[in-house]
């Protein structure tokens, strides 16, 4: 999953919410240098992306874009799921989309020193654009890919991926919402697991 999911399914808790957030910066035991909390999120970001990766309906997305986007599709697919978290937002949350999301970047901001540098880099540049808020419509899916084709030289050819999203959009979608009902179910049961393990007191 991408960024707005992995924030979503952190629950209440500010710093697990960040800690999820930041894991891709993190590597290997290296999150032991985090706060307790910090450490918590890290650790339900890996095990959500697990989870996600294994789902027979996540590997059925990507085997739609396999053949253009090769080990891109994940990724690929982990941004239009985000499109259709932020697009269908009221359906899984009663806070305003542009409420929550500008909650949770004056959170990033509250806490920025505690962020590994990658993320203290991409913290001002996301606020500043509105990553999150983008993602609710393709043009700003297309802003997203555009960015990462980039970021791999022009190798994953992921701007082009918008042309697979029309496409298949209703397939897309189908697929995210029967998904994410399993990821939700999973990631809460996953999250106070973990809280108990860090003797994290409950929200």
């Amino acid at each position: 999953m991408n960024f707005l999911a992995h924030i979503y399914l952190s629950g209440d808790n500010e710093l697990i919410t960040i800690g999820n957030f930041v894991s891709d910066g993190v590597r290997g035991n290296k999150y032991k240098l985090y706060p307790t909390e910090i450490q918590a999120g890290i650790k339900l970001h890996r095990h959500i992306d697990t989870f996600t990766d294994a789902h027979p309906l996540f590997r059925q997305c990507t085997k739609r874009l396999h053949k253009g986007y090769g080990h891109y599709s994940g990724v690929i697919v982990d941004i239009f799921f985000d499109h259709f978290l932020a697009k269908n937002w009221k359906t899984y949350s009663n806070i305003p989309l542009a409420d929550y999301i500008d909650n949770f970047y004056k959170s990033l901001e509250a806490h920025i020193e505690l962020l590994p540098p990658r993320f203290k880099k991409l913290t001002p540049i996301m606020i500043e654009d509105n990553w999150l808020l983008s993602y609710a419509t393709i043009e700003g899916i297309q802003i997203v890919l555009n960015g990462m084709n980039h970021r791999t030289k022009g190798l994953s050819k992921m701007n082009k991926a918008t042309k697979e999203l029309k496409a298949h959009y209703d397939a897309f979608e189908t697929d995210f919402t029967l998904f994410f009902e399993d990821l939700k179910t999973y990631s809460n049961t996953k999250r106070i697991e973990i809280e108990k393990q860090f003797n994290i007191k409950q929200i």
